[in-house]
């Protein structure tokens, strides 16, 4: 079956903005699936996702949503069902989260195409190997500056919709996350904003704490402070040692960033300043 086609849509908040967004659809006889709108109240900022029937013509819809477009100062985007998103991967000594979204991107699980994997270590070899995809490997020297340099050139020449970091145990410069912004998602392994940075297992069994979790994000400039995209946790106590905390914690890490990554995939995550809505 044709998956639908989804309209994602921006603009600020006003009477009958639904109304024209669903007449724009209705104009060329295009029957509305699912629909999730949001006003939201610190920003006055409206958003919605529109699921449409995909028997009508794309390329219709969007001169219907031009129209509407020069009466309500919004912005759109029509997505195409039949295109795949490009995704690169980036990992460095830990797997699990790599692996994870390999697995399920070949189960079909996650709809897009993972067009090379880029790590600052070689433990990903056999990985890449297995999925048939190239591993560019980019080791760190005496001058970090030139390895982020060969990252960002990397990421250029594969020219993906989306930059998954996936245990990328590397903190990047400014430059590089607001070239990616909106476009490159990060999993903490932490229910931020507790214990960002470095060493999060460690911290929380420091501090006796009774829940664990992990956080996948937006990758903006500050660290670890990106618009929250899926969280989750599972209960932990005084029993559990940190190398507990870790295994424990892997699990929850892969399916927190696997959902991240299938809500953007789907277009069902729209950020308001540093908070996010989504449409699920």
């Amino acid at each position: 079956m044709t998956p639908p086609i989804v309209i994602t849509v921006r603009a600020p908040d006003g009477p009958g903005l639904v109304a024209d967004i669903a007449g724009a659809v209705a104009s060329i006889g295009g029957n509305i699936i699912d629909v999730g709108q949001h006003s939201d109240q610190a920003t006055t900022g409206f958003g919605c996702r529109l699921e449409v029937d995909p028997t009508v013509d794309p390329a219709d819809l969007g001169i219907r949503f031009a129209e509407v477009a020069q009466r309500r100062h919004l912005t759109f985007e029509i997505h195409d069902p039949e295109v795949r998103p490009r995704v690169v991967i980036a990992c460095s000594k830990t797997l699990h989260c790599v692996s994870e979204l390999l697995s399920r991107v070949s189960l079909g699980e996650l709809d897009c195409e993972v067009v090379g994997i880029v790590s600052d270590r070689t433990d990903a070899a056999e990985v890449s190997d297995r999925y048939g995809i190239t591993l560019t490997h980019l080791p760190v020297g005496a001058d970090r500056r030139d390895q982020e340099a060969a990252f960002a050139q990397s990421l250029d020449g594969f020219a993906p919709d989306l930059v998954v970091l996936a245990r990328y145990m590397r903190i990047l410069p400014a430059n590089i996350a607001e070239t990616w912004a909106g476009r490159m998602i990060n999993i903490h392994h932490s229910f931020l904003p507790a214990f960002p940075g470095a060493g999060p297992y460690a911290q929380a069994h420091d501090r006796g704490v009774k829940l664990i979790g992990a956080t996948a994000h937006y990758v903006t400039s500050g660290l670890d402070e990106g618009p929250i995209i899926a969280q989750d946790v599972a209960r932990v106590s005084h029993r559990d040692t940190i190398a507990d905390l870790v295994r424990r914690g892997a699990d929850i890490e892969r399916s927190v960033l696997s959902t991240g990554v299938r809500l953007h995939l789907e277009h069902r995550v729209m950020v308001f300043e540093n908070r996010t809505c989504i449409f699920d």
